[in-house]
């Protein structure tokens, strides 16, 4: 029975996956379980990995410190490559206001850390595991690892103490700071959704669809490229038209004559639909159902972009429109539909909305792909390319003043940064950057339920002394106060000051603390998807701040 003692005690490879796989899957059964409505989710891994840790069972140092490792890059790079399109348009219409709110509790919860520090004596490596779990930041934590680790050649375990003793009452916390705005303020939820269908600047920039009848005299007889020239700084593409003398519907093109009375079906944005409307005549209520019913020879489909070499393409350089005839009014990137202009830049993964006959519809689908198959097929090349650049920028020192080591981006910060790069401006090198949902939430969940089996099951061997006997208890609340007082005075802020309509304000309370259980419970209380909104427009520079200002803490105050 040697074997049996080898595989559950002994310092193997077969050891340590097996343990691994226990931690992960047990850990993630019982974060399915929900107290109150919450549940701790994959966190639970952490805890599974504590309590065997505490029972003897160990992975060899090496090994361990791989996988921790190794699962972290993987975490922080699926991280990027999800929140990167948004990244930047994050700080458009409205987002600004949001992203500064939001660094507003990152900037109050390291303050109110650093506080904690000399007044308490607490080790800063301790108070930054204890800040990390506090705003439930996994990243963080193992930024604070690598830095401390990068420092002295050895790890922290007080790191990982920290974060587990803080994290479950900060879900908590943060729960409790969004009712506590709620009843401070007397929010009425009927008026904020009233409010909430009031705003349309979010969707200044999506595809609105139109009919119009042309009524101004200065477009008669002038073609569609004649439209084009005299609203250059506009957007919109003009789809089908109606010939009022003949009763004909024909695909628009640039030649296309229009004419009095002629009616047409036009896609722009919502910033642009009164110039639209002003330059070519009248609004009539026509909606799509009854061109599609009208173009009986037309179809209109969607067809996916596939074909690598179209990734970074521009629309007018494949001139689809001239060589078969048809005509692309949408493209959906994302979920949300654009203006189908010339120099917008296509991406693998695009949804193109095509009209046209059925011949010349099925030769577009040729040139453009269609293939699921294909577009299932995971991109390798660019996520390990993506992962070497990180790791390179990550291993770069920059020297500061009065910094007695070089800081480092390391493991977490310089993957996480070239991921929100890549994603976003990958396409101009070649890059196919498309990823699907499930390809990277899988990438995800594997690296992080990895780096927190191990850093539990490295942390496991002094969990219940340090609790007993080290103040344990005390950490606590000192987590407590690092995510409630933060959390409570940025809400009272922008509620009260920069009017922030409560739905939002929800998801941003839950994205600045990147806390997922915080953001399932704003959106079952909203009913809408404002929550949701709000927590993606300030994610990504909160996950950026929290991993960046981790490391800085132990560089400074270590």
């Amino acid at each position: 029975m040697n074997w049996v003692n080898d595989l559950l005690w002994g310092g193997g490879i077969g050891h340590s996956i097996l343990l691994l796989s226990i931690v992960i899957a047990a850990g993630i059964q019982l974060g399915k379980i929900k107290v109150f409505g919450v549940s701790l989710g994959i966190t639970l891994v952490l805890f599974v990995g504590i309590v065997l840790g505490h029972f003897g069972f160990t992975i060899n140092h090496d090994v361990l410190h791989f996988f921790k490792e190794f699962g972290l890059i993987l975490f922080v790079y699926s991280v990027g490559m999800q929140v990167g399109p948004g990244f930047f348009s994050s700080f458009k219409q409205g987002g600004v206001t949001l992203n500064l709110l939001a660094c507003g509790v990152v900037l109050l919860g390291v303050t109110t850390a650093i506080i904690l520090h000399f007044v308490t004596g607490i080790p800063m490596p301790t108070m930054v595991g204890i800040l990390s779990g506090a705003v439930t930041n996994t990243p963080g934590l193992g930024a604070a690892q690598q830095a401390y680790s990068d420092m002295y050649g050895v790890a922290d375990n007080t790191i990982a103490l920290g974060y587990a003793v803080a994290y479950p009452l900060g879900v908590i916390g943060i729960i409790l700071a969004i009712i506590l705005v709620r009843y401070f303020f007397r929010v009425n939820f009927e008026k904020e959704n009233e409010q909430l269908n009031n705003e349309d600047a979010s969707h200044a920039n999506e595809a609105k669809p139109i009919s119009l009848v042309v009524k101004n005299p200065a477009i008669f007889n002038k073609t569609v490229a004649d439209l084009s020239n005299l609203m250059e700084h506009r957007d919109f593409v003009i789809s089908r038209i109606w010939h009022d003398h003949n009763k004909q519907i024909e695909i628009a093109s640039a030649n296309t004559v229009l004419k009095e009375n002629d009616k047409v079906f036009v896609i722009t944005t919502e910033t642009d639909v009164e110039t639209v409307k002003t330059f070519i005549g009248e609004e009539i209520d026509m909606e799509r159902k009854q061109w599609i019913r009208m173009e009986s020879q037309f179809i209109n489909r969607r067809i996916l972009v596939t074909k690598p070499e179209l990734n970074g393409k521009r629309l007018g350089q494949l001139k689809l429109r001239k060589l078969y005839g048809i005509n692309i009014t949408r493209i959906n990137r994302a979920g949300v539909d654009l203006v189908a202009m010339p120099g917008l830049t296509l991406q693998v993964g695009d949804r193109v909305n095509v009209v046209g006959t059925e011949t010349a519809v099925a030769n577009v689908e040729k040139v453009l792909g269609n293939s699921m198959k294909r577009l299932n097929e995971p991109n390798l090349i660019t996520i390990f390319v993506g992962i070497a650049l990180g790791i390179i920028l990550g291993s770069i020192p920059i020297t500061f003043p009065g910094i007695p080591q070089p800081v480092k981006l390391g493991l977490a910060g310089g993957p996480l940064i070239v991921a929100i790069l890549v994603s976003r401006f990958g396409y101009h090198y070649k890059l196919v950057t498309y990823t699907t949902q499930s390809a990277n939430l899988m990438l995800r969940e594997i690296g992080i339920t990895i780096f927190l089996a191990c850093v539990g099951i490295g942390a496991g061997d002094g969990f219940v002394d340090t609790i007993v006997n080290n103040g344990g208890f005390a950490w606590i609340g000192y987590g407590f106060i690092i995510t409630f007082v933060p959390l409570l005075i940025i809400g009272c802020v922008g509620r009260y000051f920069c009017k922030v309509n409560y739905f939002t304000l929800m998801g941003l309370m839950a994205g600045s603390t990147t806390d997922p259980p915080a953001l399932a419970y704003s959106n079952a209380t909203a009913g809408n998807d404002a929550p949701s909104v709000g927590y993606a427009t300030v994610y990504p520079l909160t996950m950026f701040l929290r991993v960046l200002t981790a490391q800085l803490l132990i560089l400074f105050f270590a």
